[in-house]
């Protein structure tokens, strides 16, 4: 039993991080402060930003974790999220810019 204990101290490690930051994450949209709510950036509200932020550290501690790359060397690391971590904000950078065009008035 102290043997089980000792080898699944990860799991918990990962499981109270990500209950933080998933938490953080419904505090802040119930509270909704009002300078992330009223703050418009690239056609959305700063608060979504927020969350986007949020949601992509998460998906990096993921991969991280769960894939076992945590142990890896930094270059094997970052070839890995990289690619994730320039594709996801281009992406939403381009849907949330040409999604604000159907609110401008021309």
């Amino acid at each position: 039993m102290a043997s089980e204990t000792k080898g699944n101290w990860w799991i918990w490690k990962v499981f109270w991080i990500l209950l933080f930051i998933t938490a953080f994450e419904v505090v802040l949209g119930i509270i909704k402060p009002s300078f992330l709510v009223e703050t418009i950036f690239l056609g959305t509200k700063l608060l979504n930003h927020v969350f986007i932020i949020l949601t992509v550290i998460k998906a990096a501690y993921i991969i991280l974790e769960f894939m076992h790359l945590g142990h890896e060397k930094s270059s094997l690391k970052w070839t890995i999220l990289l690619p994730a971590i320039i594709l996801i904000p281009y992406l939403l950078f381009i849907v949330l810019t040409e999604g604000a065009y159907t609110y401008f008035k021309l």
